[in-house]
């Protein structure tokens, strides 16, 4: 069973990398977009960029992240919910923010996409500080886990 915990969280973890840097790469590339002139080449080259990222690196590292997530917290003795274990609740209200999180930017992702933006660089900007927050307190609960 050893073998078979130790594939699973590596695969988890290289999950969660891929998906931290979409989360944190996108907003940055949202920045640039906003202060692009709608139908430009860089506009174009732009809308490429996102939508591979999010498509082809996001949301499939999104999904083994929260999948292979869930299957580490349901075997048995790695997290304990018979205990103190609000660490683990903390957790999982930011998996839930981060979520959130993906799902906005992908919907600016096709607003950028169908030349509907309606929001500044700056507001991007403010965006992209989320994801690292957020990655900060789950690090924190997971290494730590201090209640």
């Amino acid at each position: 069973m050893y073998d078979f915990y130790i594939w699973i969280k590596a695969i988890h973890v290289i999950g969660v990398i891929a998906w931290m840097a979409g989360l944190l790469y996108l907003p940055r590339l949202f920045v640039y977009h906003a202060n692009t002139q709608n139908f430009s080449e860089l506009s174009k080259t732009l809308k490429i960029m996102e939508r591979r990222l999010y498509f082809g690196i996001m949301l499939p590292a999104m999904i083994i992240t929260v999948v292979l997530g869930g299957l580490l917290a349901g075997i048995p003795g790695i997290v304990d919910l018979s205990g103190n274990e609000n660490w683990f609740w903390v957790k999982i209200v930011g998996i839930c923010i981060l979520i959130g999180v993906h799902f906005f930017l992908g919907r600016c992702r096709k607003d950028f996409a169908l030349d509907r933006n309606t929001h500044s660089a700056r507001f991007f900007k403010v965006i992209n500080e989320i994801p690292t927050v957020i990655m900060i307190l789950i690090i924190i609960m997971v290494i730590i886990k201090p209640f």
